[in-house]
């Protein structure tokens, strides 16, 4: 199992993926701004990332972020926050059956195939 949480736009994004397939590689990519993560799947990413800070997987630049005053919020209100606003997530992230990495740089992805 290889996916990748993609967002087109992004050109960290883009590069990541073009590692992975100039790797091999051809991953399930999920564009996670059209379909969502519930809180028991950015959980379980947290748990691969080897994150127990959800903050570590936020954007944190996002006018989103400060308009919900995230900054003053900790643990399940920040992932129920990444849940109901998908942009909030770092990208990309590439997760196989036993881990995960955000793709900053793209190669960290590399660690985990």
């Amino acid at each position: 199992m290889l996916k990748i949480y993609h967002n087109p736009r992004c050109s960290k994004s883009r590069q990541t993926l073009t590692l992975l397939t100039g790797a091999g590689r051809e991953p399930e990519i999920v564009e996670y701004l059209k379909t969502p993560l519930s809180v028991s799947a950015i959980k379980a990413l947290m748990g691969k990332l080897g994150i127990t800070e959800p903050r570590l997987m936020m954007r944190k630049g996002e006018a989103e972020y400060k308009a919900q005053g995230l900054s003053q919020k900790e643990g399940e209100d920040l992932i129920i926050a990444m849940a109901a606003t998908p942009k909030l997530i770092e990208r990309p992230i590439v997760e196989t059956q036993t881990a995960a990495r955000i793709g900053r740089p793209p190669e960290a992805v590399m660690e985990i195939l």
